[in-house]
């Protein structure tokens, strides 16, 4: 199972798994920060719309100016360099590359990225959950049928319960939930750009040092990132989304067996076998008791008394009835482990998870009464959040998904807290990402 070991081995072969990096925000900064401490692989280019972001991007990541060209790739292949572009697609045709890295965060160029990626013959680890949401399954077909790898971001919460959710399986045990902590209110979901850092604590000064994007920080706080992140989940492991949307119920590690079983024995569950995440914070406001607001779980079912009475043996927190345990990881590190996905991708040509099934969608749902007329503005915007739905309802309510929801013009009025529909806005067919999820939707349903 090791990675590290075939890694050294094309280092010392002087053949290292090359990587291109598009995006250079917090995401591709980190993956800067330690694939050039990998032996074995080398970050070839560097794909930034304004490459002096990318540049200062590889400088905070600890990278020396002489390791950075503005050359073409070519130039910087043979000197050993690495080229930074402002040209995505440049970067994916660049010859002798490997994998590429989208951490960008749009859906329509994240679906262009890995189109060019299948012509040009690149295994991709899709970072951009906006486009792997809209049309994943579909993406993941189309380099599976080229011979490509199409993987989940190890590092990203997606990627690393995919892995747990592969463990638990492959060991023959069901899993009953699985997903990640957040902070969470009810009143959250009205968090717009304007008040987003008032709902967190954070000067807005402060966040203006710091570089901080407030869309993205609306977006987790406002339930649509912890939608996104589950139906990924969803739609790579088959587990189902709750028939009503997560419950973002308040639980700490110590009660996820109990919380987090099916409503039949006790629990909170629709059924055995759901994505869902949990609040660090009490529906008051009060933290949460031994919170899991950075890390990811697993609860699975003991397949009968001797296995149950192992599982309590072992230490694992069970329910009242011992059948019912949790696993956790207390933290993820995002960009920090994506070499993980790069050399899984590389090296043993398998994904650290990837879209096979279209079984939950991330619908738009509107902030406040939305007028005819009006221009959504997308995820982590003021006008609507994004919501989990299982797909079968998604499709039977006709529903907006959250990721095609940006520069779209609404036809009809939505009442606040309403599903937007296909109905309320005009899409415009010659988007990619529009494209995309109507092929997606009809190979799904064939």
């Amino acid at each position: 199972m090791s990675l590290h070991q075939p890694l050294g081995r094309r280092a010392e072969a002087g053949h290292p798994v090359t990587l291109g990096v598009i995006g250079a925000g917090r995401l591709g900064t980190e993956v800067l920060a330690q694939a050039r401490r990998v032996p074995g692989i080398r970050v070839l280019a560097i794909a930034e719309r304004d490459p002096e972001r990318a540049r200062r991007a590889a400088t905070d990541a600890g990278w020396p100016d002489d390791a950075l060209t503005h050359d073409d790739i070519a130039a910087a292949r043979r000197a050993g360099t690495t080229a930074i572009t402002d040209d995505p697609f440049a970067l994916i045709a660049a010859e002798g590359l490997e994998v590429v890295l989208d951490a960008t965060a749009e859906a329509a160029p994240g679906v262009e990225h890995a189109r060019a990626c299948v012509e040009y013959g690149r295994h991709l680890v899709m970072a951009n959950l906006a486009a792997d949401v809209i049309a994943g399954p579909l993406l993941a077909a189309e380099f599976e049928q080229a011979g490509l790898v199409y993987s989940l971001a190890y590092g990203d919460q997606p990627g690393l319960i995919c892995e747990f959710v592969d463990w638990a399986r492959t060991a023959g045990f069901a899993v009953t939930a699985a997903g990640k902590g957040t902070q969470y209110l009810d009143s959250f979901h009205l968090a717009t750009p304007t008040n987003v850092w008032d709902l967190y604590g954070i000067p807005v000064e402060r966040a203006q040092q710091l570089g901080l994007n407030a869309r993205t920080y609306t977006a987790a706080l406002d339930g649509t990132k912890a939608g996104i992140e589950m139906a990924a989940v969803a739609n790579a492991t088959g587990l189902s989304a709750p028939p009503r949307g997560l419950r973002f119920a308040p639980v700490g590690v110590s009660d996820l067996a109990h919380v987090l079983r099916p409503a039949s024995v006790g629990g909170k569950l629709d059924r055995a076998g759901e994505v869902e995440v949990v609040s660090s914070l009490e529906r008051d406001g009060r933290p949460v008791a031994d919170h899991l607001r950075w890390g990811i779980f697993l609860v699975l079912e003991a397949p009968d008394d001797h296995v149950a009475r192992a599982l309590g043996g072992y230490g694992l927190r069970t329910d009242v009835s011992g059948h019912y345990a949790a696993l956790t990881r207390p933290v993820h590190l995002a960009g920090l482990e994506m070499t993980i996905s790069v050399a899984s991708a590389a090296l043993r040509g398998e994904p650290t998870g990837a879209p096979r099934t279209f079984a939950a969608d991330v619908v738009t749902v509107a902030k406040r009464d939305l007028a005819a007329g009006e221009m959504l503005d997308g995820d982590g915007g003021a006008c609507a959040w994004g919501m989990l739905l299982p797909a079968a309802t998604s499709r039977s309510l006709n529903a907006l998904p959250i990721g095609l929801s940006r520069q779209v013009r609404l036809t009809a009025p939505v009442p606040q807290g309403e599903v937007v529909t296909r109905d309320h806005v005009a899409l415009d067919d010659t988007d990619e990402a529009v494209r995309a999820r109507r092929a997606m939707t009809a190979l799904m349903s064939a």
